[in-house]
């Protein structure tokens, strides 16, 4: 069974976010807390938003996709960014994340979005197998590009005193004048 996530679903959030992260190499890398993840998916204005896969026979959770609106400049519509699909390795072959990605495109569909897309590592074979059969297929044409750390920070230092570039959190000339503005 597929549902959207609660916020009593932290906790099994935050450890598949863990259990992905240790199986794509990257463990030291998930430093998300339960106290970012309840802000970022059921905050006043929720980043993202998690959808549970459960054992039919048990109810345990057993799978997890977190994923996002974007948007297309070509197409003039939104689209759905799945930034994490995972499957606990015991749960793999009964058909919970085909299902999860099944209920995706369904909020895309529901919602005229055009697309649905998101990244996968390139040694993830079983995993790419899985989307070649739903009849997804690779941006080869396209790199994933990351600014992150100091070099972000390093490019930010480097706008202008008065950019109103982006919206910003907090106080500022710019959240002042959306705020007037509504």
């Amino acid at each position: 069974m597929i549902r959207a996530a609660i916020p009593a679903d932290l906790p099994v959030i935050h450890d598949l976010i863990r259990r992905l992260a240790a199986y794509e190499r990257a463990l030291e890398e998930a430093r998300a807390t339960p106290e970012q993840l309840r802000e970022a998916l059921f905050g006043a204005d929720p980043a993202a938003h998690v959808l549970i896969a459960e054992d039919e026979e048990s109810g345990e959770a057993v799978g997890f996709a977190l994923w996002f609106r974007n948007f297309s400049t070509w197409t003039g519509t939104p689209g759905l960014y799945l930034e994490d699909l995972f499957v606990l390795p015991e749960a793999r072959g009964a058909g919970h994340g085909k299902a999860l990605l099944a209920a995706l495109a369904a909020v895309c569909v529901e919602r005229g979005w055009s697309r649905f897309e998101w990244s996968v590592l390139d040694w993830n074979e079983k995993a790419l197998a899985v989307y070649r059969a739903i009849g997804a297929r690779p941006q080869d044409e396209w790199t994933v590009q990351r600014l992150a750390g100091p070099a972000l920070h390093a490019l930010a230092a480097q706008a202008a005193p008065t950019s109103e570039a982006a919206p910003r959190t907090g106080a500022g000339p710019y959240n002042r004048a959306i705020s007037h503005a509504n």
